[in-house]
């Protein structure tokens, strides 16, 4: 699952959500080819009723459709500005995200495990569209809000993404890290 092309990301729906939870579909099918489910206590469902989501730590495993973990992303308690760390399966760091401050739509610089500097993630002037781009300034892939419908996004907090990488990049090394920005950008960015 993790050397594809392209992924939708579909956040399910939820007039309170004390949990996140994702289907990451074949876009051109419509199939379910994994999952993104967030792992929380019971005390942490009841602090998203009282303190913004938005600092509160996070624990997201991502899984293929047979529910088999391939991924993890992790955050503590964050205040000004976010470090996501993603991990492999077996929780071997393979890489992380850092938030800059004083963004206009936000963005993340991405590090290897080593703490290199492999791209950013930009956000554009309304924060929708995120480009995921490599030291050199070329584009490996992008994130974009899909629209849902005036129903689902005016009483809901669900978005969709839509995440594409460019032809000539290693999925294998590009797609696992853009597919966990594209839930990041919803947890760390989008969520209130």
């Amino acid at each position: 699952m993790l050397d594809r092309k392209n992924y939708f990301v579909r956040e399910h729906v939820g007039m309170l959500k004390l949990h996140e939870a994702y289907d990451i579909l074949d876009p051109e099918t419509g199939d379910l080819i994994g999952s993104a489910t967030e792992q929380a206590s019971s005390l942490k469902k009841i602090s998203k009723l009282l303190v913004n989501k938005k600092f509160l730590p996070f624990h997201i495993d991502i899984a293929d459709a047979e529910g088999n973990t391939l991924l993890v992303i992790r955050r503590g308690f964050t205040f000004l500005r976010s470090k996501v760390d993603v991990m492999d399966a077996h929780g071997k760091l393979i890489g992380f995200f850092k938030q800059r401050l004083m963004t206009i739509g936000g963005k993340f610089g991405i590090y290897s495990a080593q703490e290199e500097l492999v791209a950013e993630l930009k956000g554009n002037l309304i924060g929708w569209d995120f480009k995921f781009i490599d030291k050199a300034g070329q584009e490996l892939g992008y994130v974009t809000k899909k629209w849902a419908g005036a129903g689902k996004e005016l009483f809901t907090t669900a978005d969709n993404y839509m995440v594409s990488l460019t032809e000539d990049v290693d999925r294998l090394a590009v797609a696992p890290l853009l597919l966990a920005a594209a839930i990041c950008v919803d947890l760390v960015l989008k969520e209130k």
